[in-house]
């Protein structure tokens, strides 16, 4: 894969005033992006908030960067793998900052390094903030080389990838695997992995002009499924086989388009509802070719602290080898979290993450 030229849009940085900070100085009131139902985006409200001391088990990060996320998405109009346990409550799954604080009976955190948050239930306290304190087992140090924008960036689309592509699916060459809505971050990421280990890796995207972009990133074959019968493409690219597994966050749409191409034994791993709906399984095309229907979350895995080590050091290691890249498309100040929602909301025709920074 070819890495990034680090080249996106930054929108203009908002510079804190001087009385609200100093070096490695927290103030008493910081700033956090809250919802108070389960409206969406634009419920979203920009509140001063106090900050918190670390307690035990936990680190404090002054938050540079944060990233948005389609799970981000469906979590406030609660259709995700977990709810909130109440309001207002904070949005973010992944974030990079610098460490301000340890807590009791924390080891191997250095005061003052950067680190990312990884992916995990974080319930009512996202990354959507000035601060953050964290559990420091989902913590983890910033890639070497990457900046703070980058280093939030990459952790929730190549980790949510890993797990299904490589851990489970086990993708070799022989393994023809079907990346719907391929053009999202999680989508592109297992392309750009499942082409490491050489499996058939087949993309959908809605626009033709996605093509290129998409064999780029590691696509054997690209559908642009229009009035087409998917189901009879993807057997006529097997040779017949079908495939063994779909890596699917579109929902009621697109399931039963494929299903009567699965391969015996095969997986859909269904991670998101792109379109808003749950899907009614096919029932007859899954119990003729044996299938299983896995709602995947990445938070389970990333509980486990042996799964969670696997594919964080899968992370650093394809990052060093530059066999995959953080890829920005639009960075934002933190007042306009709203508007960068907004733009992700709508069809792009740039690919990438949408990053928030915090001016601090």
């Amino acid at each position: 894969m070819k890495k990034n030229s680090r080249k996106f849009l930054r929108r203009q940085k908002y510079v804190y005033p001087n009385p609200l900070t100093t070096n490695n100085i927290i103030i008493n009131m910081a700033r956090e992006w809250v919802i108070n139902d389960y409206s969406g985006y634009k419920g979203l409200v920009l509140q001063q908030c106090k900050t918190q001391r670390a307690g035990p088990g936990e680190i404090r990060l002054r938050i540079e960067a944060f990233a948005l996320n389609w799970g981000d998405m469906d979590l406030m109009l609660d259709r995700y793998s977990f709810s909130f346990n109440n309001f207002p409550a904070r949005i973010g799954m992944e974030a990079a900052g610098i460490v301000d604080e340890i807590g009791e009976g924390v080891n191997g955190i250095e005061l003052g390094g950067r680190y990312c948050t990884l992916p995990y239930f974080y319930f009512n306290k996202g990354a959507s903030a000035d601060f953050i304190t964290i559990d420091a087992r989902y913590v983890t140090p910033a890639p070497k080389n990457l900046s703070a924008v980058e280093s939030a960036s990459v952790w929730m689309q190549f980790m949510t990838a890993y797990y299904p592509i490589v851990e489970l699916c086990k993708a070799t060459p022989e393994k023809h695997i079907l990346a719907t809505a391929a053009t999202g971050t999680a989508g592109n990421a297992a392309l750009n992995i499942g082409s490491i280990f050489g499996a058939n890796m087949i993309a959908t995207t809605r626009f033709e002009q996605n093509r290129d972009y998409l064999l780029k990133s590691g696509a054997s074959h690209v559908i642009v499924p229009g009035n087409n019968d998917l189901a009879a493409t993807l057997r006529q690219m097997t040779d017949g086989h079908g495939i063994d597994a779909a890596f699917d966050p579109v929902g009621a749409g697109m399931i039963a388009q494929y299903s009567p191409a699965l391969a015996r034994g095969a997986t859909i791993f269904f991670y998101g509802t792109l379109d808003g709906v749950f899907p009614q399984l096919p029932i007859v095309d899954m119990f003729q070719a044996n299938a299983t229907f896995h709602p995947y979350s990445l938070f389970h895995y990333v509980e486990d602290s042996k799964m969670q080590a696997r594919g964080t050091a899968f992370v650093y290691k394809a990052l060093a080898d530059g066999k995959i890249a953080p890829n920005i498309d639009r960075v934002y100040p933190m007042e306009e979290y709203r508007e960068a929602w907004e733009y992700l909301s709508q069809p792009r025709t740039k690919h990438g993450k949408v990053v928030i920074e915090t001016g601090l």
